[in-house]
């Protein structure tokens, strides 16, 4: 299947995705290009592919990207060929986008599963921001404030799961449950990417 995690910046859709491969749930992630810088500790082909604005736009007129968006400045894609192996190879695609990603591919990928991943409150996800420590105070404001809009659209998502403080391990199980739930119910979904 093709699974799409969305929620607000700072959520912890990553921690989440890190603890089901620490579990060896089996899945591929699809590492996305971005124009952005990388952060302390990230790598090139690990957490995305960090490429320039020149490349990003040759992924698009090649028309090698299953969706794309600019977010906060910078350019992010879903590469096709990443999609398409996994499947080929039939492994779950878990794909992490924000919320304007998943809408588009909801709209391209009619039967593609989409979690929206929430927090427990505003509060919350602000802490969680500030303790990145990698956006700067108005950077957090504008991601806190842009969340209060994408979890008003988590209602199309078809589900939501809230990840609370400290319970990491209780939002992954929910994520798998849905997963294998949802994999058992229709397990000959096909996908023409």
């Amino acid at each position: 299947m093709i699974v799409v995690l969305s929620g607000p910046s700072g959520v912890g859709k990553d921690a989440i995705l890190e603890r089901m491969a620490e579990l060896e749930y089996p899945y591929h992630f699809v590492i996305t290009a971005t124009t952005r810088e990388p952060r302390p500790g990230e790598l090139d082909g690990v957490n995305h592919y960090f490429v320039d604005r020149p490349r990003f736009r040759e992924l698009i007129n090649s028309n090698e990207l299953l969706e794309h968006a600019e977010v906060y400045g910078n350019m992010y894609g879903v590469p096709k060929q990443q999609v398409r192996d996994a499947l080929a190879a039939g492994r779950h695609v878990m794909i992490r986008v924000d919320v304007q990603g998943a809408a588009r591919i909801r709209q391209l990928v009619k039967d593609a599963l989409l979690i929206f991943i929430k927090p427990p409150n505003l509060q919350s996800l602000q802490a969680r921001l500030e303790e990145r420590g990698v956006d700067a105070l108005e950077a957090i404001t504008e991601r806190r404030s842009k969340a209060m809009d994408e979890i008003n659209d988590a209602e199309w998502f078809d589900y939501s799961i809230v990840n609370h403080d400290d319970r990491l391990d209780d939002a992954v199980r929910e994520v798998i449950g849905v997963i294998d739930t949802e994999s058992e119910r229709e397990p000959q979904r096909v996908f023409d990417i």
